[in-house]
């Protein structure tokens, strides 16, 4: 039997799956509050079996598409289990008294006017010092958020600030790992590239900041100071609150810093949170095992459940109640199934070639170098739609336009400040992409709602696609011949 002559798909066959994606997804937004609980992953997964059978129509066997769809979810493996991971350690660091130690005391220091402009400068040092957003949102961002939720801060502007200031650390750190990936697929330098994002990454932030400062004048956060020392009291009912609980933060950023994988610097922070549950919060084990005569046996139960399962502490202050509970490793199995279902259909798009041939067919509409550098920015946000995953939309765009720029005369180290200006940051917009899906649920704030205020991540697309058709910080093979020439003659000059 004559195997079947395989064809590439037509444009408009390749939209069709996006298309329908697109509309189940606006159909579960219309009917279900928490669209993460098993709507999208179906949506996803009803669009790849759609995808699967174009494919197959097309040539395409069940199992090439199979094998890349195990392919592309091997590379959201490191990712899964940082998510089992984040959960662990919200759950240590809540019965520890660590989170509640730094809302206490941020409600001390931080004050309402300038919070919101606090709260993305706390995370742009701690991302940037230890080049990850996920570590920075899921330690200090959880707290932070919690102190804005004290002064009475709406949750979702709080998570914009939160993600705005995480991730330019994420996007200029040289310990981050996209910002190595970047101009490693692009062939430029970490340091080349580091400095050539600062032109657009400086006023992105800078307007970031603005933003918030004025907001954070304008809310003033609506609770009065009664308030915030009711929820400190609260606190301090419920929770042994010591300095001495920081320590386990500063050795967490201290082996991020010093290049430690984040596995194991993730599971040494869960270790120590379960440690520092044991010496500090013996009172909180034993209200939540409901063991009071055997410590040794209620300190192993109460950390572990804390570990794998939901917590629940109860304050005085109701409100506070809601902050004060996690799901641990079991409460991610929501996000780890809706990425799985992202790389599915992610995987299966990618086999039958209809995302090439997406793409192939926006380079055909490349006339200029606005247009080209316009068409990397979007693709990078059609890969975070598409593939789910921001090492995809920096990885595959990479490598598709890198000869389009060197053949307009670009360095290599635009395309790379294009690949990280609007592929690393708005893979947190999107609600199926693992890094919105995993910050959601670290969060507890639905992506839709912090996206409008995340402005950061959208303004950096915008200012790169802006630089771009202005002409501005541009660099070009012709500038440094130029330059040269300009040098030489300068040179042969008679003095």
């Amino acid at each position: 039997m004559s195997k079947k002559v395989q064809r590439q798909p037509s444009l408009t066959e390749s939209l069709i799956p996006i298309v329908f994606l697109i509309f189940l997804l606006s159909m579960n937004v219309m009917f279900w509050d928490d669209t993460l609980r098993g709507a999208n992953q179906v949506a996803l997964m009803t669009a790849a079996a759609l995808s699967g059978i174009l494919g197959l129509r097309m040539g395409y066997t069940w199992t090439e598409m199979r094998e890349k769809i195990v392919k592309t979810i091997g590379t959201a493996m490191p990712a899964i289990l940082i998510l089992l991971l984040i959960g662990a350690l919200a759950g240590t660091w809540l019965i520890s008294g660590v989170i509640p130690a730094l809302i206490y005391y941020g409600l001390d220091i931080l004050k309402p006017k300038i919070f919101l402009f606090a709260a993305v400068l706390i995370g742009m040092i701690v991302s940037t010092a230890t080049g990850s957003s996920w570590s920075t949102i899921a330690t200090i961002g959880v707290a932070t958020l919690g102190i804005g939720d004290a002064m009475g801060f709406d949750k979702a502007v709080v998570a914009g600030a939160i993600v705005s200031g995480a991730y330019f650390g994420d996007k200029m750190s040289p310990l981050s790992d996209t910002t190595n990936l970047a101009p490693a697929v692009s062939g430029t330098d970490i340091f080349t590239h580091i400095r050539y994002m600062m032109y657009t990454t400086i006023p992105s932030i800078t307007i970031t900041l603005i933003i918030f400062l004025i907001m954070g004048f304008n809310l003033h956060g609506g609770k009065p100071p009664e308030h915030i020392a009711e929820v400190q009291a609260s606190i301090l009912q419920t929770f042994h609150i010591t300095p001495w609980l920081f320590l386990v933060p500063v050795i967490l950023f201290i082996v991020i810093i010093k290049k430690m994988p984040p596995l194991p610097a993730l599971a040494i922070g869960v270790l120590l949170g379960g440690i520092f549950a044991v010496i500090f919060q013996p009172h909180i084990i034993q209200n939540l095992t409901h063991i009071t005569d055997n410590y040794a046996k209620a300190s192993y139960i109460g950390v572990m459940q804390a570990i794998y399962g939901p917590t629940h502490i109860v304050t005085p202050n109701k409100e506070m109640n809601d902050l004060f509970s996690t799901g641990g490793m079991e409460g991610m199995l929501d996000t780890i199934w809706l990425i799985l279902s992202a790389m599915i259909f992610g995987g299966i798009m990618e086999s039958n070639g209809m995302l090439r041939k997406i793409t192939r067919s926006i380079l055909k509409l490349v006339k200029s170098d606005g247009t080209l550098i316009t068409s990397t920015a979007v693709s990078c946000i059609f890969f975070n739609i598409t593939a789910s995953d921001q090492y995809i939309s920096i990885v595959v765009p990479g490598e598709m336009y890198h000869d389009a720029f060197k053949d307009r005369g670009l360095k290599p180290e635009v395309l790379s400040r294009t690949l990280e200006d609007a592929g690393t940051v708005t893979s947190v917009l999107i609600p199926w992409n693992t890094g919105g899906a995993t910050q959601a649920r670290v969060l507890g704030v639905p992506t839709l709602s912090y996206l409008p205020y995340a402005f950061f991540n959208l303004i950096s697309p915008l200012m790169t696609i802006f630089f771009a058709y202005m002409n501005i910080k541009i660099r070009r093979y012709k500038d440094d011949k130029e330059n040269k020439r300009t040098a030489s003659e300068a040179g042969n000059q008679p003095s």
